[in-house]
């Protein structure tokens, strides 16, 4: 067995432990089990529907969510004849729900973090005075993409929600609570999660609770990221799991990026795009609508990063394809749109749920402009690429004002197409460095190793995280200052529509 870099592999000779990263996207569940230099050894995957309800409302199944996790642990177990020595969970953040205590039930569905029926809360929010409180103690602005404001939404207009909370076995959380509870590690959270929920971090703020009119007693404990987290087990699976991290998707994904010491940033490519930038122990105070966000808690030390979110991206491919039936697929968009020379003079603002850093339109609606008859699929196809890069490059351009970016460590399916590498690599004006397309399910087992203690700090999981293929811009300042101010001047005549 050779290591990455020459090191020497850990473990027994001809012992190998396995880790197992699971990751609760928002499309997918994938399980995948890792040898402990990080190297893939299998992987399984289940898809997940989202229901639109409403207008805005964007909602998932919980059993379903439950069955595609159980379902992808016991296919990507079947036949593994190690041991697996950890497991690490990672989840879709900001999305909540309601459960019974008693049964396990679910409540209500999953609201997800696209969801806007919140809207209305947050601006009673505003009104009543509140706002400048929470933006005070949270370090984030109001807005429906955190989970405080589902929680409230949940509390003020759901029957069930009611009589529970009343009975007094109301449980309410992020999906990573409600599988660990259902899967037998009880009802906890970590630190990363309770973060992005506006209600505290790295544990639950009495003032925030209060401000949203959420109860502490019906939420998630608050445990360490990396540890001794209790067992996941189900009778389909071979063995129970030991739990040994649990934290939000792009905290993992920025383990699995190798951005683990100040200074390193990711973006994280799947239905939208998340840049996060590690910047060490201290509470950050980022300018430009960048979130304070811990990266995780390990041994009690808690890690910091900045975030910035880009809510449409894969999205806006699949819709493109699907809806609109501009290709059978997005992969087939993307491929089209390689074959153009530019975006036909089409600009398309990736706004399907929002706009996030640093503008926060949450009623903004996505648009597409510059459509003439010599339009084809492929220019809409480069347009929608170019949206996302720049939209990718704006928030870039705040974390600078932060940390120091060298370099974007990017990961996730839409990194596998190198016309949107040097599209990014142009409108950020860094070089891109790809990382492992399943960085997250490999930041979750990175974590999980150090939870289990098969790495010594997280520090440790840099070592095990290879650098692919680097692009850099193709393009100068002059060009890029040009362009990045017509894109702004866009966007900001578009979100008034």
């Amino acid at each position: 067995m050779v290591a990455p870099h020459g090191r020497t592999p850990r473990g027994s000779p001809g012992v190998v432990s396995l880790l197992l990263g699971v990751d609760e996207g928002t499309s997918a569940v994938k399980a995948m089990l890792f040898d402990e230099e990080l190297r893939p050894v299998a992987e399984a995957r289940r898809e997940k529907g989202l229901s639109h309800p409403r207008p805005g409302w964007v909602e998932q199944d919980p059993e379903e969510v439950v069955t595609a996790v159980v379902e992808a642990i016991a296919e990507v177990l079947d036949g593994a004849a190690e041991e697996v020595a950890a497991c690490g969970l990672d989840h879709q953040g900001e999305s909540v729900l309601a459960w019974d205590a008693r049964s396990g039930e679910p409540l209500t569905p999953i609201v997800t973090w696209q969801d806007k029926r919140s809207q209305e809360a947050i601006e009673r929010l505003e009104a009543d005075g509140g706002a400048e409180e929470v933006r005070r103690i949270s370090g984030m602005p109001l807005d429906p993409y955190f989970s405080a404001g589902k929680l409230t939404w949940l509390l003020e207009h759901d029957e069930g929600v009611a009589r529970a909370r009343e009975s007094g076995t109301l449980r309410l959380g992020t999906v990573d609570s409600f599988l660990c509870d259902r899967l037998g590690a009880g009802f906890a959270t970590d630190p990363s999660t309770v973060s992005r929920t506006q209600l505290g971090g790295p544990e639950w703020d009495d003032r925030l609770l209060a401000a949203f009119g959420v109860p502490r007693e019906a939420l998630p404990a608050v445990a360490d990221t990396c540890g001794d987290l209790g067992t996941l087990s189900h009778p389909s699976w071979p063995a129970d799991l030991p739990l040994r991290a649990r934290c939000v998707d792009q905290q993992a994904a920025l383990a699995g990026s190798g951005c683990v010491e100040p200074g390193k940033v990711k973006a994280t490519y799947g239905t939208g795009v998340f840049v996060l930038g590690h910047v060490g122990a201290e509470r950050p105070e980022p300018a430009g609508g960048l979130l304070p966000t811990i990266a995780w808690r390990a041994g009690g030390e808690v890690e910091w990063a900045v975030d910035g979110g880009v809510f449409t991206a894969g999205a806006l491919l699949e819709w493109l394809s699907r809806e609109l039936g501009l290709s059978a697929d997005p992969s087939t968009l993307a491929a089209a749109a390689a074959d153009v020379a530019d975006a036909g003079g089409v600009r398309i603002l990736p706004a399907l749920a929002g706009v996030g850093a640093p503008w926060w339109k949450p009623d903004a609606r996505g648009v597409i402009s510059g459509l003439t008859a010599g339009v084809r699929a492929g220019h809409v196809g480069r347009a929608a690429l170019e949206g996302i890069a720049w939209r990718v490059a704006d928030v870039v351009g705040v974390v600078r004002e932060t940390v120091e970016v060298e370099a974007l460590r990017v990961d996730g399916g839409l990194t596998r197409d190198p016309t949107l590498l040097q599209l990014q690599a142009d409108a950020a004006g860094v070089p891109v460095e790809r990382g492992a397309v399943d960085a997250t399910a490999a930041g979750a087992a990175a974590l999980a190793a150090v939870g289990a203690g098969v790495l010594g700090s997280t520090r440790e999981i840099v070592e095990l995280i290879p650098v692919g293929a680097r692009t850099e811009p193709g393009r100068d300042d002059e060009w890029r200052r040009r362009e990045h101010g017509a894109w702004r001047e866009f966007v900001e005549l578009a979100v008034r529509l």
